[in-house]
């Protein structure tokens, strides 16, 4: 009997396609979630603070997907947002725990990331300044070198707390300096001040600085806010993956949102970042977990990432700004997670 050559073909090559889509949905079987942290340790180990060492800590990622083989791959950048963007952008991260600015950096520069949950909000940020300088006010600024970390929330915290006394970063003699930088140029006296977390509590600790005010002086103006993002790739491509993991999360949030909580906590973090837990007890006392660590992006938490993104194209740290509501993952917009 005389096939048609088309009949023949798509007998052929139907065997041959059936194992070509076999291998293919092999391939992308998911074998691990890499997770991106700035690294906010001062020691060898590394912590990321907040639900980030909570997570770590409960190994709760890991015992979620074990019984998938999926493995959890944590990485540390001491070079924070600006670093972890560059790995999205290689495809070397699948999710990251950023502030504010360094999230909003990346997807106004065409990241194609996707909000996945709060993970803080109201971080408290600290004027450190040079003991005896005499520098009590954002006013007293004014013509002095100050040291910021640009390209992470940082930054935006700054400005922000500028904004709010009607001062920008043009009226000062800003130094780009990272974290571990900066403390030490202050230490050094080889700067006026510098704008940061409460690492700074310790050279004040030491001695070697003053800490005239932080946000919560300002009215809030300046405090940082912090985000779960995905690359749009692996949100996509694997919805059930994060559904599962952000219910994981869950576990670590509902401990972490308990204020009874509090010293483990800072027992836990201080013990990871190796700080003085007086340094992170004077942080937290006079807030409450509960109020720093919701991870559901209620309309209060998106309202301040969109005024953080207005800011930023206002100072110029972006060139387009863009409307977080589209920024949040459409299958968690009307989510309460």
């Amino acid at each position: 009997m005389n096939f048609p050559f088309k009949r023949v073909f798509s007998l052929l090559t139907i065997p041959a396609l059936a194992g070509l889509l076999a291998f293919t949905a092999h391939a992308d079987e998911l074998k691990e979630i890499r997770i991106a942290v700035p690294d906010l340790s001062a020691g060898t180990q590394h912590s990321g603070g907040g639900v980030v060492d909570v997570l770590r800590d409960r190994q709760i990622f890991e015992k979620a997907f074990a019984d998938q083989g999926i493995k959890i791959q944590w990485s540390f950048f001491k070079g924070a947002g600006p670093v972890i963007n560059e790995a999205f952008a290689n495809g070397q991260v699948d999710l990251a725990y950023l502030g504010d600015l360094a999230a909003i950096i990346g997807k106004s520069n065409g990241l194609d990331t996707r909000l996945l949950s709060a993970s803080a909000r109201g971080v408290k940020q600290y004027l450190g300044v040079v003991p005896g300088s005499g520098i009590k006010t954002l006013q007293d600024l004014k013509g002095k070198r100050v040291a910021i970390f640009r390209g992470t929330a940082t930054q935006l915290s700054f400005d922000a707390a500028l904004a709010s006394q009607g001062l920008s970063e043009k009226d000062l003699k800003v130094i780009n300096l990272d974290f571990s930088g900066a403390v030490a140029a202050l230490a050094a006296k080889q700067i006026d001040a510098s704008w940061g977390s409460s690492g700074l509590t310790a050279l004040k600790a030491k001695g070697l600085a003053e800490l005239p005010l932080n946000t919560k002086d300002l009215g809030g103006a300046g405090s940082v806010q912090s985000v779960l993002v995905g690359a749009g790739k692996f949100v996509d491509g694997h919805p059930e993956v994060v559904a599962k993991l952000l219910k994981a999360q869950q576990q670590a949030v509902e401990w972490l949102t308990q204020d009874s909580n509090k010293d483990a906590y800072v027992q836990l973090v201080s013990g990871l970042a190796s700080y003085p837990p007086v340094i992170l007890s004077q942080d937290l006392q006079d807030q409450k977990l509960s109020e720093v660590f919701p991870s559901t992006l209620d309309p209060v938490f998106l309202g301040k990432l969109q005024d953080s993104v207005d800011l930023a194209a206002q100072q110029k740290l972006i060139r387009k700004p863009f409307k977080v509501s589209d920024w949040v993952a459409p299958e968690l917009a009307a989510a309460k997670l």
